[in-house]
């Protein structure tokens, strides 16, 4: 089988990575965000590491778990990697919800970080 294509690597890594810091510790997620980085959260728009951290470890539940269904990365004309993951998630008590998040990530002064975060749970409403 062939080597996974570099961009195919990082966006993995990073995935995994960020899902585990999530699930464990979110208030560790400043390491992968810089001051200019963007997060959409359920429609909601949240800009730089300080704001989106609070918003992130602010969220109402006590545990979370990620199971990642399916994820696809494409590098892009700038060098950077575009990252779409499809999953499910598990918040205390609650039952299992789909999720869809997408991430851009740039690679500054030799690492990878995340610049543009967008999130969005699964859920169709059509009431």
């Amino acid at each position: 089988m062939a080597e996974q294509p570099l961009w195919e690597q990082i966006g993995s890594s990073f995935v995994q990575h960020y899902y585990q810091m999530f699930d464990n510790d979110r208030s560790q997620l400043g390491s992968i965000y810089i001051d200019t980085s963007c997060l959409t959260w359920e429609g909601q728009q949240f800009q730089g590491k300080t704001s989106i951290v609070e918003k992130l470890a602010s969220l109402p539940f006590a545990k979370i778990a990620h199971s990642i269904t399916a994820q696809d990365h494409q590098p892009t004309p700038d060098n950077c990697i575009l990252s779409m993951v499809v999953g499910q998630l598990k918040v205390d008590e609650d039952p299992i919800m789909g999720f869809h998040q997408s991430f851009i990530l740039k690679n500054i002064s030799d690492a990878w970080v995340c610049t543009n975060d967008m999130f969005r749970l699964a859920i169709h409403n059509f009431g």
